[in-house]
């Protein structure tokens, strides 16, 4: 698996149980990142929660898969949950009426994605695609500081 380019941060790994690892030296970002990894945060989230740059995760995780002691977990994009998707849909009728759940819709499927299973980390960006429809400068504003609670209640 190549690490080495391309955007990483919704990659998630983890840990392979080997009977020799304790014979590898690590470096503070591999043990970092080692210790991190459960087979459910994202590349992203860790790097949120370490402070460590995405730079040095590429790297860390590219010297981790060569050693053979970490895994991809496939199917690694989480979804946003149906209370994320009721507030969006609540918080843009608000602002626009009733034409949002259709708004919805189609700003989903110009980002490629489906309603059913939209990744949390294109959350903002959804966001910000829908406040695009809102005219009236307040209801944007309301808008998206209810959606940006929203999405740190979340942790999307």
């Amino acid at each position: 698996m190549d690490i080495s380019s391309g955007d990483i941060s919704a990659l998630v790994f983890r840990r392979v149980i080997r009977e020799d690892a304790a014979e590898y030296s690590f470096d503070p970002q591999m043990l970092t990142l080692f210790m991190e990894l459960d087979g459910k945060k994202s590349l992203a989230v860790i790097s949120r929660k370490t402070e460590l740059k995405m730079s040095a995760l590429r790297e860390a995780a590219n010297k981790l898969l060569k050693l053979k002691l970490i895994e991809q977990v496939a199917e690694a994009i989480a979804a946003v949950d149906e209370d994320f998707m009721d507030t969006l849909k609540r918080q843009l009728s608000l602002a626009i009426g009733p034409l949002a759940q259709i708004l919805i819709e189609d700003a989903v499927n110009d980002l490629g994605q489906s309603v059913a299973r939209f990744p949390t980390r294109r959350a903002p960006e959804l966001v910000e695609s829908l406040s695009r429809e809102i005219q009236r400068e307040e209801k944007r504003a309301a808008f998206k500081q209810a959606m940006v609670r929203k999405i740190k209640e979340k942790g999307y």
